[in-house]
């Protein structure tokens, strides 16, 4: 019997980026997975204090990013909750929905880092397998150590998927733009141009 494999993919995405597109396509390549959902946070209870783009003006973007992706798709589950986005929730939420299927959560090193003040860390492992891409900022080594301590912790394995990442960031991303810079080479041709059209970061702080 054929099992699907999912992923989930979540982030603020603000904006989607290139460096998003290729860790989703290695995660389809690498897992052999059916399918990416990207999954726009809402209100992550890690980023409270941090001002972000209106949620729907970030949806539209993964929108546009993903629309010729034939293993991707979005998901507006979190931006429509209207208390904190819990991780834990959301995956639970797509297991009740397809119980049958086999669900990976991707996610970078930093959180990884820092899963420990993450709520039910325990219910996370189990309702999916976590991913853990790799990050600029941090060495393989640490990660693999980290790695390995919540695996014992916990009792479940925790893929990483070791990335060729070349530097990008979001908050990089909106610095340039708010200076006027180009930075077409950076996102998917269609969201930089409204991006621009919009002047979606115009007057916007750092993240």
């Amino acid at each position: 019997m054929y099992v699907l494999k999912k992923g989930i993919f979540g982030g603020t995405f603000d904006p989607i980026h290139n460096g998003h597109l290729y860790i989703a396509h290695e995660a389809l390549n690498v897992l052999g997975l059916d399918e990416v959902i990207f999954m726009p946070s809402g209100n992550p209870p890690h980023k409270t204090d941090r001002r972000k783009s209106d949620a729907g003006i970030r949806y539209e973007l993964v929108k546009m990013a993903v629309r010729n992706e034939k293993k991707f798709s979005i998901s507006s589950y979190e931006i429509e909750e209207k208390d904190l986005s819990f991780t834990y929730k959301t995956l639970e939420h797509f297991k009740a929905v397809e119980p049958d299927t086999e669900w990976h959560f991707i996610t970078g090193a930093d959180c990884l880092v820092e899963l420990g003040y993450w709520k039910n860390v325990d219910r996370i492992l189990n309702a999916s397998r976590l991913v853990v891409f790799n990050r600029p900022g941090y060495k393989k080594e640490e990660i693999l150590e980290q790695k390995k301590k919540v695996e014992q912790e916990y009792g479940k394995e925790i893929i990483f998927l070791d990335l060729n990442l070349f530097d990008i960031s979001s908050t990089a991303i909106k610095t340039m733009i708010m200076k006027g810079r180009d930075a077409s080479y950076l996102l998917p041709e269609n969201v930089y141009n409204t991006v621009l059209e919009l002047e979606i970061y115009n007057s916007k702080g750092e993240e």
